[in-house]
């Protein structure tokens, strides 16, 4: 009951976080960090092998949901002149606002979900039988993040997985996708953001989470104070909430699993 109540505050009664947000970035100035995209990241350490002792904070975004609370951030990190990184899903693709997250200066990329996607549409649940069709897989993910580049008229070279539910119950995450140095060569993708050559220059990495928790692993105000280079994933459901966009995805949620629930073979 305890999760289903803190659900429901995340969800539908939660104060805007936004403020702490922008508590954060001041505070992350006034420390002397930059405050950056993953791709900007990513080139100034010589695409993985090096890294300059600044002070940096990595800003990642991954837009599960809500484009009303993602455009606030975005005009959050303007108002301080700051730099970002916007991953969209094939659900959340906002071509307008992506446009101008890229005219700024900031990253708008792909936040990629093929596996799971293919593993719900064919009713797939167990791990061996997805990894027999990483092909087809594969060329999903190719022609969809060709669409979106085409569209987008950037040249997108970082991306960042989707975390579902059938990546929890097959215990394959979506990366897998991307474990082939072919695929990444023929679409220029320099960098997933989950690759060990982009987190091991990392002190430390900060996810944040519903209510009550907020943030894992810790606070990332502390963080300022003991680290030198910290990576911070957030996404705008934990920072505002949006009764339509939540009622929306919490209806899709359940009928998605209900769906999985009901395969009984393969």
């Amino acid at each position: 009951m305890s999760k289903l109540v803190s659900r429901l505050y995340s969800d539908y009664f939660m104060p805007s976080r936004l403020p702490k947000y922008e508590r954060f970035i001041r505070a992350a100035h006034d420390m002397g960090f930059a405050q950056t995209s993953v791709r900007e990241f990513f080139e100034s350490t010589g695409n993985g092998n090096a890294v300059d002792g600044r002070k940096v904070v990595v800003h990642r975004h991954d837009i599960d949901t809500d484009l009303r609370t993602a455009r606030k951030l975005f005009e959050l990190e303007q108002k301080y002149h700051i730099k970002s990184s916007f991953y969209f899903r094939l659900s959340t693709l906002d071509f307008g606002l992506m446009r101008e997250i890229e005219d700024y200066g900031s990253e708008a990329s792909y936040h990629y979900e093929e596996l799971a996607t293919f593993a719900k549409q064919n009713r797939i649940r167990n791990a061996a039988a997805i990894r027999s069709r990483m092909s087809e897989i594969r060329q999903t993910f190719i022609a969809n993040f060709c669409a979106i580049e085409q569209r987008l008229d950037r040249k997108m070279t970082t991306v960042a997985s989707h975390g579902d539910f059938a990546n929890r119950r097959l215990k394959l995450n979506n990366t897998e996708v991307l474990n082939d140095p072919q695929l990444r060569d023929s679409c220029g993708i320099k960098c997933e953001t989950y690759d060990q050559a982009f987190l091991q220059h990392f002190d430390f990495y900060v996810a944040d989470k519903p209510h009550p928790q907020y943030y894992h692993p810790s606070c990332p105000f502390e963080a300022l104070g003991k680290y030198q280079r910290i990576c911070f994933l957030t996404h705008p459901r934990q920072f505002e909430t949006n009764w339509v966009e939540n009622t929306k995805d919490n209806l899709f949620r359940f009928y998605d699993g209900a769906r999985w629930k009901a395969v009984r073979h393969s």
